[in-house]
């Protein structure tokens, strides 16, 4: 008899927050989810960017991303508190340890939130039953909540989890999607970005359902062949990817670019580096993997190499961090002058971990950067195998 699958996602509810809150409580100050309250990097840096909002500083019009200065003007009586990262992996560790009692079949999909497929360990329960007992171990256990989707895949898992706020648990089973998913608006969809938005408004598609109602073959002419089938699978509730358990797939990712014509000045270098970077960390991103290691190598005019490698202190998958660490090595590794045959780049140490630097919380591009990263991934996947795109990674 085959059995029904279920998937649960566990997303932290504004976990940054969550969690330096309940760090301060247990050093008896108040609870700063209950008063307007963000998290950045500096506190006494008005440039500094916020990583997360209460919700009374979101009802004063406090939105991530944004600069503390502007915040601060929004409400001058908000509470700015410092991130402290080695809390919060010590939190999300918390979480991912409780998660795996209930099902060794774990994917941690980003610090503060993992799919376990349930399938074969709910022994006759109701799996909303199980999902409210684990959410409340996690809340009495350590002090924060949780939302808890249910659905027959990880997409609908992961869409369920994001509907009302928090320590809620939903379900979004395939013949609810008519019901549920189909009225949200189109942006709602994992893999719409800003881009695709607009480019489906403009020919009418306003929801999900809008988007469902489509064929193929007209999504096709707005977004690529191959990235309209997966829009039409996604906007149908329809997602057959497994949830992984063991990073198996590729040990390394890496680039290279090769001239016609050698090149032998900084800014032609840094252009190759540039392109190489976009390149491996696309692939970073698109395989659900972070680096923590950097390298990258140069070939001369007589094929001698020059390479070298930094190891990193947290993980990331952002193109501008690593083409940072290229630059860096290659002004150690380059002698400024000889011709150039070939560039490449290389990243190691592969993890599904997704460490935020704490240097970037201070850095006021932050969130350039990422949305940077998410146009780019957005413009590459329209031209990609769209069975790559939701939540795959890359098979060797």
């Amino acid at each position: 008899m085959a059995h029904r699958r279920v998937i649960f996602h566990i997303d932290v509810n504004s976990a940054f927050l969550s969690w330096t809150a309940v760090q301060l409580m247990q050093d008896g100050h108040q609870d700063i989810r209950l008063v307007p309250s963000v998290i950045s990097g500096d506190p006494n840096d008005r440039r500094s960017i916020i990583t997360a909002a209460s919700i009374p500083a979101k009802k004063a019009g406090i939105r991530t991303a944004e600069p503390v200065s502007m915040a601060l003007r929004k409400c001058p009586g908000l509470l700015v508190v410092r991130g402290d990262w080695e809390w919060y992996g010590r939190c999300s560790k918390g979480f991912i340890e409780i998660c795996r009692r209930y099902s060794p079949v774990l994917q941690q999909f980003s610090i503060d939130e993992c799919f376990i497929d349930m399938t074969m360990r709910n022994w006759g329960e109701d799996p909303v039953d199980v999902a409210v007992r684990l959410k409340n171990e996690i809340r009495e256990t350590l002090g924060f909540t949780v939302n808890v989707g249910i659905g027959s895949n990880k997409l609908l898992a992961k869409m369920a989890s994001e509907f009302e706020k928090p320590d809620k648990v939903h379900t979004l089973w395939q013949e609810e999607v008519q019901e549920k998913m189909w009225p949200l608006d189109v942006r709602e969809l994992l893999w719409v970005g800003k881009k695709t938005e607009e480019k489906l408004r403009m020919y009418g598609i306003h929801t999900i359902g809008d988007l469902a109602a489509r064929s193929v073959g007209s999504l096709t002419r707005l977004v690529g062949k191959k990235f309209a089938q997966q829009l039409h699978e996604n906007a149908n509730g329809r997602d057959d990817s497994p949830v992984e358990t063991e990073v198996q797939e590729a040990k390394s990712i890496s680039a290279e670019r090769t001239f016609s014509n050698d090149i032998g000045t900084e800014k032609e270098i840094d252009r190759a580096l540039f392109i190489v970077a976009c390149i491996v960390a696309h692939r970073l991103r698109r395989a659900d993997f972070h680096t923590s290691c950097v390298s990258v190598f140069i070939k001369y005019r007589d094929f001698s190499v020059v390479q070298k490698q930094h190891q990193m202190a947290h993980p990331t998958n952002i193109t501008a961090v690593i083409l940072n660490e290229a630059r860096a090595m290659v002004k150690d590794i380059w002698d400024g002058e000889s011709p150039i045959r070939q560039v490449g780049l290389g990243v190691s140490k592969l993890t599904h971990e997704n460490a935020v630097q704490m240097s970037l919380f201070e850095d006021p591009q932050l969130e350039y950067y990422r949305e940077w990263d998410r146009r780019y991934d957005e413009e590459k996947a329209q031209n990609e195998d769209a069975r790559l795109l939701a939540y795959e990674r890359k098979k060797q």
